[in-house]
């Protein structure tokens, strides 16, 4: 039987044998510290990174492209997309591009703890308690029981690896970077102390561009200056602590990277950090073994457990497994994005490359924001602090870029950035980097954070004023077509080209439909944030611009054949099975096509979908989420039970972390497939936008019976339901808010309503698509809905 197919205890995930790849460890982290585990019983093998080591160093104004003269290069591309030549577009909008490309998360180095003499004839087992965040292995050295568990706890900003049992004797521990560096032993009473010292590259090119020259890692040679501050390449420290303990030993690690800020210089002498480090495992030290798993695993517990998805009922392998990954996506979040700390990577907080794939940035284009695609929903919002903040210094840095590259007010970002919050487009085709609609994109997050309920009046100004620059753009972006039409010129979809004819493709054009999907909503939300702040504070020409725009802006078109359409007009896309489903934005992450108010683009996102799929998209990871997440809200359980096959099949390692296939190279690890897969979950399970709460809209065929308690839906409200045979048995609602339309299996059930006041009419209201029914709820506060068959309803 497969390992992933066998009942195990819930919330965990427990494998024989060690891990021979890095995509099939163990991760564990508190949003700062990251730690892979092999689980090698006897010898633990473990690559730790830290989410501020990173190559290169601030830009500093005179670092990037000089000032542009007019006229700007924009309207030459915007000339050439007026005159039907979009072949002429992508070749000026070269000149739109920046000069520099995004600098590489770097690994801090590989540890390794002989600590028991191997068994090969023993059997070990290797558990990962998601909602503990805890790593066990457990093995057997001559016979006798050996236990290594280990965790990275937030509170104490350690790594903490206890090994217990008869057969462990003293470790020996060794430490190994990519990086220059220097190390250190010593002795004080029964503590044996390690530490290592080094500096991060000055720069790494990009793994994509290939080449293993000298200049592919370059590291510094200069000196730090008197404030030990220098350009580039931070410096990093690590200290490292073992001690006996009854029944064994103990070590405690902490590492500090000389990260200052994005704009400043970070710090290249590593004494000041090596300080720091050895102070916080000295506090560490001070508590018991004991004392700190509990303040480790009440600080996890806190989050994991504010909500709860139990499909046991189901009797089902494959819910058991989409209950693990559920699992296993919370626990990934809590251990890589926690208040302070950077936003998650393309890995997380997880890397053992000094040339990761696609430098491990922050990708825009859909990665970063697939990142954070669960948090709302599953009670794990605060940890969205890091996004907002990254949003905010983002902005700050693109309006560099949308005054130099484009000769426009506002801020603008592209496809991809870093720790320094890298805004140009890359010099690359531009079906790749003419892409700067990634604010308009990140900034929908603010909004959803606000509609979340709980925001006081200083956090909606905070955020009026972080998005204005970024509707300042968007509007300086859009121009009147031929038609009349209002359109964003220039516009790509993401990394995505079409043909123009037998010889020639091209991405470059105006009126692309994620583009004026995104201006649409950025527009709109502006506009009633504005509202809501009340008057005075808006920018009152930014507003009647605003209002003027999104009233008659294009919205992407219906094609002849019935789907929706990719771009402005009828094309054909060069990559039918191309794994971005930009042009399907307004259905999800969107809002704006429902199968109730718009049902004509409902029917044509489904068409397009299904074509997109039928030629082969959704081949990877976390295409495969976005593609789980569409399903939902097309309320297409066949198709959910496909991408949930599909993810948890091939693209997913033992350990459940999703593969990004590489051709003829090895899979590698991408957090975003298993992020984006645990917000489709949801989704399939609970739905709430438009002023509808939707209970059970695609329940896959798989998951008979089962229960969820405490998914969040936009406003804020929160749901708590059990199901049993496919249909509801009972659900707890917290509405924030009166008004609220639910909708509910159209399944013949009666329901019994328990509002805040007591008994409540079931009042049924129209609009409800096929196969549903709306109930209305008038008050705000807790509602209980019990669910029965009428009589003489036939058993299923």
């Amino acid at each position: 039987m497969d390992h992933r197919q066998q009942r195990v205890e819930r919330h965990r995930i427990e494998l024989d044998g060690p891990a021979t790849r890095f995509v099939d460890r163990f991760l564990i982290g508190n949003g700062t510290l990251g730690a892979a585990l092999d689980g090698v019983p006897g010898r633990e093998g473990m690559d730790l990174s830290l989410d501020t080591l990173w190559s290169g160093g601030p830009r500093r104004p005179g670092d990037g492209p000089a000032g542009r003269s007019l006229p700007s290069p924009l309207e030459s591309v915007r000339r050439a997309i007026a005159d039907g030549d979009p072949v002429a577009a992508d070749v000026r909008s070269a000149a739109l591009r920046g000069t520099t490309f995004t600098e590489s998360f770097q690994p801090l180095g590989r540890l390794t703890i002989d600590y028991a003499s191997p068994d090969s004839g023993s059997r070990s087992t290797r558990t990962s308690d998601l909602a503990r965040g805890v790593v066990e292995t457990t093995s057997a050295s001559g016979g006798e029981a050996v236990t290594l568990h280990a965790f990275v706890s937030a509170v104490d900003d350690v790594l903490v690896v206890e090994l217990l049992g008869d057969g462990v004797r003293e470790p020996r521990v060794g430490f190994a970077t990519p990086h220059p560096s220097r190390t250190e032993e010593r002795t004080v009473g029964d503590t044996r102390w390690w530490s290592a010292t080094g500096r991060a590259p000055a720069s790494v090119r990009p793994s994509y561009l290939g080449g293993d020259d000298d200049e592919a890692i370059r590291y510094p040679t200069d000196v730090p200056d008197a404030d030990g501050l220098v350009d580039t390449g931070m410096a990093w420290a690590l200290s490292i602590a073992v001690q006996p303990i009854p029944g064994g030993f103990r070590l405690v690690a902490g590492a500090r990277s000389g990260h200052r800020g994005w704009r400043d210089r970070p710090l290249g002498d590593p004494s000041t950090l090596l300080e720091h480090a050895r102070a916080t495992v000295s506090s560490a030290l001070q508590r018991s073994g004991e004392a700190l798993l509990h303040r480790h695993v009440a600080d996890h517990r806190s989050l994991f457990d504010r909500v709860d998805l139990d499909l046991s009922a189901s009797a089902s392998a494959s819910a058991d497994l989409a209950e693990r990954y559920f699992d296993l996506g919370r626990a990934l979040l809590i251990g890589s994005s926690r208040p302070g700390t950077e936003p998650a990577n393309l890995q997380g907080v997880w890397n053992d490359q000094v040339r990761p794939p696609w430098s491990a940035n922050f990708t825009t284009n859909i990665n970063l924001q697939m990142n954070y695609w669960p948090a709302e929903s599953t009670g794990l919002g605060d940890l969205v602090e890091p996004l907002t903040r990254f949003i905010g210094e983002l902005v700050d840095a693109g309006q560099r870029t949308a005054g130099e590259s484009y000769g426009l007010d506002g801020a603008a970002a592209h496809h991809n950035s870093d720790l320094w919050r890298h805004t140009d487009a890359v010099p690359l085709d531009a079906h790749w980097a003419n892409w700067p609609s990634a604010l308009p994109w990140l900034v929908a997050h603010l909004h959803r954070r606000l509609d979340d309920g709980g925001a006081d009046h200083a956090a909606r100004v905070a955020v009026l004023q972080a998005v204005e620059p970024v509707v300042s753009f968007v509007l300086g972006m859009v121009v009147t077509d031929a038609a009349g039409s209002l359109v964003v010129s220039p516009s790509t979809s993401p990394e995505n080209r079409f043909v123009v004819d037998t010889d020639h493709t091209a991405a470059v054009t105006a009126g692309v439909a994620m583009d004026q999907e995104l201006a649409h909503e950025c527009l709109r939300e502006y506009l009633a944030l504005a509202e809501r702040v009340g008057d005075g504070i808006a920018d009152v020409g930014l507003l009647a611009r605003a209002r003027d725009t999104v009233a008659t802006l294009r919205l992407p078109q219906v094609g002849r054949d019935g789907t929706l359409l990719e771009w402005a007009e009828e094309r054909e896309p060069t990559e039918p099975g191309h794994r971005h489903l930009s042009h399907l934005y307004g259905l999800y992450p969107g809002t704006r096509i429902t199968e109730s108010a718009t049902p004509e683009q409902f029917e044509a996102a489904r068409r397009a979908l299904r074509r997109r799929l039928a030629n082969g998209g959704g081949g990877t990871g976390w295409s495969m989420a976005w593609v789980l997440c569409l399903a939902a809200r097309l309320r297409d359980p066949g198709l959910a039970s496909e991408a949930l096959d599909t993810l948890l099949g091939p693209m997913s390692s033992a350990s459940l972390l999703d593969l990004h296939p590489m051709g003829d190279l090895d899979d590698v690890f991408q957090i975003d497939g298993n992020l984006g897969g645990t917000a489709g979950v949801v989704e399939l399970l609970v739905q709430g936008h438009g002023g509808v709460l939707s209970l059970l809209p695609t329940l896959p065929a798989e998951w008979s019976a089962g229960r969820f308690r405490g998914f969040r839906v936009r406003g804020g409200h929160v749901a708590d339901v059990e199901w049993s045979r496919h249909r509801p048995v009972a659900a707890t609602l917290l509405l924030t808010a009166g008004g609220v339309l639910v909708e509910l299996p159209d399944d013949g059930s009666m329901i019994t309503i328990t509002g805040p006041g007591g008994a409540l009419p079931t009042r049924l209201e129209d609009g409800a698509p096929a196969g549903r029914r709306r109930i209305g709820l008038d008050e705000p506060g807790v509602h209980r809905l019990e669910f029965a068959r009428p009589p003489g309803d036939p058993e299923d």
